[in-house]
């Protein structure tokens, strides 16, 4: 297959950690044919949607892993696939590559993740569909009502709509001296919504992330465990990764969200369980391909091509 994929620049990626970079590697290994695009190089262009992108070679070489030919005009439906994997913020740019992308698959592109299904889920917001699965959520920009939230829990962990790796992520109790200051500044004054949930004791045990392929799940999560004194288990905010067996109830979550997520074109899911609770659904770039086969052997990457060629071919 020729497979384009839209990424952030190739300088950046740390291929001993990259799921996006297991992800080429597996499907070089097969054969399959690699163009790298950045999300400036979407464009609409005589009528149809066209990517400036680059054929892209890996070398086996950590320090210059790649080699990479000149930018072409390519029609994205040249390709037999288009992989999204720019990492948020979901900002305004964002949004438009999700527009023209819908518009690339009109004309015969396959793209995944879908973009519609990428633009309508908000990996926060998207939990609410599932409400029964979740830790007791607000979500709101009226500062009173998160005063009030406080109150109600005592413990309680505010973040941003649009945050990632645990940026803006804040554990707030009814005693704390800068609870005011904290959601002052995290609404803007009372100008942006944000999310609160009752704080997880759980996440000392790790913040798990259960990657959905095609609708089923790994059979292995990333427990991904706060270093001390933190209350966030992110892998950028110092957490530790610690692979291990689904438990009953990641199944339970994964087997009732999977099939549905997967029937609105999400090839590749994160879900965020902390204990029992679904606290994040993840969209864009979910990651943790390579710890996972680290400590376990499963080959999550070949997992996920296999999913996309079966896709490809149906």
């Amino acid at each position: 297959m020729k497979i384009a994929i839209i990424l952030d620049p190739l300088d950046g990626i740390k291929t001993y950690k990259d799921t996006t970079y297991a992800m080429m590697v597996e499907a070089a290994g097969r054969g399959h044919e690699l163009h790298a695009l950045m999300l400036d190089g979407v464009m609409w262009k005589h009528g149809r949607v066209i990517g400036e992108s680059s054929r892209l070679e890996l070398t086996g070489d950590s320090r210059r892993w790649y080699r990479i030919d000149v930018p072409r005009e390519h029609l994205l439906s040249d390709f037999d696939a288009v992989l999204m994997r720019k990492d948020p913020p979901f900002d305004m740019e964002y949004l438009t590559a999700t527009w023209l992308l819908e518009l690339a698959g009109r004309e015969g592109a396959r793209v995944y993740n879908d973009p519609r299904a990428l633009r309508d889920h908000s990996e926060k917001l998207a939990i609410a569909e599932f409400p029964h699965f979740t830790a007791p959520t607000l979500v709101t920009r009226l500062e009173k009502q998160i005063h009030d939230f406080i109150d109600t829990h005592a413990d309680v962990v505010v973040k941003p709509l649009d945050g990632m790796g645990g940026s803006q992520v804040f554990r707030v109790t009814d005693a704390d001296p800068n609870r005011n200051v904290i959601v002052e500044t995290l609404t803007w004054h009372g100008a942006r919504s944000i999310m609160a949930q009752r704080y997880i004791p759980e996440i000392r045990d790790g913040d798990k992330r259960i990657l959905l392929i095609a609708g089923e799940p790994v059979p292995y999560s990333l427990a991904r465990i706060p270093k001390p004194g933190e209350s966030r288990g992110n892998l950028a905010a110092g957490g530790t990764g610690v692979a291990q067996p689904l438990s009953a109830r990641d199944l339970e979550i994964a087997g009732a969200l999977g099939p549905e997520l997967a029937r609105r074109g999400l090839l590749l899911v994160g879900l965020d369980v902390i204990g029992d609770y679904l606290t994040e659904i993840n969209v864009t770039s979910p990651t943790c391909f390579q710890e996972i086969k680290e400590q376990t052997g499963c080959n999550v990457a070949g997992i996920f091509i296999d999913a996309l060629e079966k896709a490809c071919a149906a």
